[in-house]
């Protein structure tokens, strides 16, 4: 662990109203925008990273942060595109940032949790764990939380990247952890659903999930939903440490869910998007791409955001699933998107990420 101090604020969860700070868009994991997303999307610039974009996008106070398999974290301008920082990783990052305090969080394939300043683009702190990082950190009030290939869950100091405690599993932890009341939640490639105290570390949940599992976790209440290699959609309930429903498909699920209203959208490796009542489990609707749906969901106004492997973009209707608008990148979209300031960004596998808006 190496540390390099630059003065900052001690780190603060956002409460901005209209910014997506971390993967997912919040602290739940839902998935859902806090602003508007304009009716009529149009092509506003593309920027082009030199090498694939499996990082999906932070964005906060008018900038777009993500991570390239160039092995850089960069900074770009929401409204013009252009370029701000470049920050150069250990390796790879596919981690999607997370930005609070005046930071910008993201982890690389070298197993390292980065602390940029968000306006200089200089390290403030790396926490080195030990195995490729995959997980997308969350900062909640002081603390940073980040899964590691080491099958652990670490929380450090958002200030200057002490360990505060480590929580260890059977496998892999891949997913992001959803807060709620206290405690982090997450599946993991152990299959099990997983939850720890922040406070301390100690464990509040354990249960089998229903399979190995890499998607990041839903929150409604004491509710979740998730995806699995075994080729479900699961809802549990986490007080009462039970499976309510199973989803089933052929083929296994990677995308974490949006929820919204009384329903999950998730992509599938089965080519589909999949809208599924939250209470019952059963199919509301299904979309078919070209190819297998990996990127996660955002959904902003009642419309659904999704990349695909067969290398277009979608606009869903929430309701009924039918196609609003695509725009085809070119290239395999594994990357999810983010949406604030009534824009929408979102990465490719050939490296380039592209804004939308009106």
């Amino acid at each position: 662990m190496r540390f390099i101090f630059i003065p900052i604020l001690a780190a603060v969860t956002l409460s901005a109203a209209d910014e997506w700070p971390q993967f997912r868009g919040n602290l739940q994991g839902t998935g859902v925008a806090a602003g508007a997303a304009p009716a009529n999307l149009r092509l506003l610039w593309t920027y082009d990273a030199g090498e694939g974009i499996d990082s999906s996008a932070a964005i906060a106070g008018g900038v777009v942060y993500v991570g390239t398999q160039a092995k850089e974290l960069v900074a770009i301008d929401l409204q013009t595109g252009k370029l701000k920082w470049r920050y150069r990783a250990t390796d790879s990052v596919g981690s999607s940032p997370a930005v609070s305090g005046g930071l910008v969080y993201a982890g690389d394939l070298g197993g390292v949790l980065h602390a940029v300043n968000a306006v200089t683009g200089k390290a403030v702190w790396r926490f080195k764990t030990d195995a490729e990082i995959k997980s997308s950190p969350v900062i909640i009030r002081d603390r940073v939380l980040i899964g590691s290939y080491d099958g652990s869950l670490y929380c450090l100091s958002g200030r200057d990247g002490k360990l505060l405690w480590k929580a260890a599993t059977d496998n892999y932890v891949h997913a992001t952890p959803a807060i709620a009341d206290g405690v982090a939640y997450f599946t993991g490639c152990d299959g099990m659903v997983h939850g720890y105290h922040l406070s301390d570390g100690r464990q509040a949940v354990r249960f089998p999930s229903g399979g190995p599992a890499a998607a990041s976790m839903a929150l409604d209440g004491t509710r979740a939903y998730y995806g699995t290699f075994d080729n479900e959609v699961i809802g549990v309930d986490l007080a009462k440490k039970a499976i309510l429903w199973r989803y089933g498909s052929a083929f296994p699920f990677y995308s974490s869910g949006a929820f919204s209203g009384d329903r999950i959208i998730v992509g599938g490796r089965d080519k589909l998007v999949h809208a599924i009542n939250a209470k019952t489990g059963k199919a509301i609707w299904t979309f078919r791409t070209r190819a297998r749906v990996d990127s996660s969901p955002a959904i902003a106004g009642g419309r659904v955001y999704v990349g695909s492997n067969d290398g277009r973009f979608y606009v869903l209707d929430l309701a009924n699933g039918k196609k609003l608008w695509e725009y085809e990148v070119g290239a395999p979209i594994f990357a999810s998107p983010a949406i604030a300031g009534g824009r929408i960004v979102i990465g490719d596998e050939s490296g380039h990420l592209f804004c939308f808006g009106q």
